[in-house]
């Protein structure tokens, strides 16, 4: 038996996924006679192991809802309401199946960019444009949340109600050393809106100040995401629909040049970690597929113009993990109903105390706006829980800011190194659920797209635009 061809017949059926089963029976036949035996062993064993290779459709309607899913769902639009919340779910959150869409939408709501417990981070950020132009940052976050470690306390909250504290500290690039931010989240009503008070505190003119709060659907400035897609969209400002179920084999995309990258944990020891390994929800998430596809459940929610009358953004597409109901994908389209923007995520259980998932959080975040062609990236790093005392609330004030004492250093070794390392374009998943998802992007982005997966690697327009 010729020994190399034996290690090639399997290494491209334990590649089954990527090398689908014709290219395996196309291999068998130009094989050595003696190989033929092993192939008629090994391929029947694939074919019937249940594996759905990525170039199957993955989706499917309502309709075609396995047993297992019309269980796990509550198909009824008129979900009973809160007597107290009319515009709430009447069952207490975090609800129990069959879920309705809306149920869902809340699940879902627990899961913002930012994790719903006390805890500090650095959070590695960039932004790259279609030129290969790249800035990138660090900025440690302190988090006080200040009732339940879950979307609860927002949920029930009074309206105007200070739900969460957040203290910003940057730390690189240079230039923005000791420049901070504080941000007060409150719970927003029909009679009081306001959803944060922002102040900054500038080195340079050793002053606090007050800001006012971005438009919620607005970019900010220099980057691809805007506030709601920082903290989200309440859930009973939308009006939800579910559309289907597909299957995500990956979200965040790594450029094939970088292999590792470099992470950090809450006492501050760096490790490597190959960038091949990085699933979708974290490595202990119980509920992947032979295949390594995360099984989601599809929703549309549109705004409510009684809540949102000047809302730009006509709706929101959201893929959640059908057991936790994570979002995996969110994608935003604008006014005349075209696709804005795609935000993908991977994430990690950093708080295991929480039940039933709630302690998953956001370890990398890709944020695309399709329009701009500019791809954002933040990634959170050494992750550490804190139970704030007495005297480090102090810290949750704007007053403080002027000390610059920055108590918990986290750092990050994660940033990008060139932009043609950078993180690739979001999939476009073109031609799942057509009647909702009109996808499309213009021809010289498409023409980038081409380039990059060709490269394996962003390709840019003008690489001596770089810096």
């Amino acid at each position: 038996m010729n020994f190399n061809w034996f290690l090639a017949l399997i290494t491209q059926c334990s590649s089954f996924i990527r090398d689908t089963l014709p290219k395996c029976f196309a291999t068998l036949r130009r094989a050595p006679a003696g190989c033929v035996l092993l192939g008629m062993i090994v391929l029947p064993t694939l074919a019937n192991s249940e594996i759905k290779p990525p170039s199957e459709q993955t989706w499917h309607g309502v309709e075609q809802f396995t047993d297992w899913e019309k269980k796990r769902v509550d198909l009824r639009t008129d979900t009973p309401r809160n007597a107290q919340i009319p515009y709430q779910p009447a069952e207490p959150f975090p609800f129990t199946a069959p879920f309705t869409a809306e149920e869902m939408g809340y699940r879902a709501f627990n899961f913002t960019h930012m994790a719903r417990w006390s805890h500090v981070m650095a959070d590695a950020h960039g932004t790259i444009t279609k030129d290969g132009y790249l800035t990138q940052g660090v900025v440690v976050i302190m988090v006080d949340q200040m009732q339940s470690p879950n979307a609860q306390s927002q949920i029930l909250s009074e309206p105007g109600a200070p739900y969460s504290r957040m203290m910003l500290y940057y730390t690189y690039p240079p230039k923005s050393d000791g420049s901070q931010q504080m941000w007060i989240l409150r719970r927003s009503g029909l009679e009081k809106p306001a959803k944060l008070d922002y102040f900054a505190y500038t080195p340079s003119l050793r002053r606090v100040r007050r800001q006012p709060p971005p438009r919620r659907e607005t970019p900010l400035p220099g980057l691809a995401q805007s506030f709601d897609d920082i903290l989200g969209v309440e859930p009973w400002e939308l009006d939800w629909r579910l559309i289907g179920a597909d299957t995500l084999y990956e979200t965040v995309r790594f450029p094939g040049n970088r292999k590792n990258i470099t992470l950090a944990e809450p006492n501050g020891k760096f490790y490597d970690t190959p960038t091949d390994s990085i699933k979708p929800m974290g490595k202990r998430y119980p509920f992947y597929q032979k295949d390594g596809g995360v099984n989601c459940f599809v929703l549309v929610a549109t705004p409510d113009r009684k809540w949102l009358p000047e809302y730009k953004v006509s709706k929101i597409v959201y893929w959640l993990d059908q057991y936790y109901f994570y979002p995996l994908r969110i994608e935003r389209y604008d006014e005349e109903g075209k696709l804005k923007m795609i935000e993908v995520r991977t994430a990690t259980n950093e708080n295991r105390s929480l039940p039933d998932g709630q302690g998953y959080a956001s370890s990398i975040s890709i944020y695309y706006d399709v329009e701009r062609d500019l791809i954002a990236y933040s990634l959170h790093d050494a992750h550490f829980m804190r139970e704030w005392t007495e005297d480090d609330l102090m810290h949750f004030t704007p007053d403080f800011m002027r000390r610059r004492w920055l108590k918990y250093p986290q750092k990050s070794q994660s940033m990008v190194k060139s932009p043609e390392e950078y993180y690739l374009r979001p999939s476009l998943l073109e031609g799942r659920f057509p009647n909702d998802r009109p996808v499309s992007v213009s021809p010289a982005v498409a023409a980038r797209i081409v380039a990059q997966d060709k490269a394996g690697h962003l390709v840019f327009d003008n690489v001596a635009a770089r810096p």
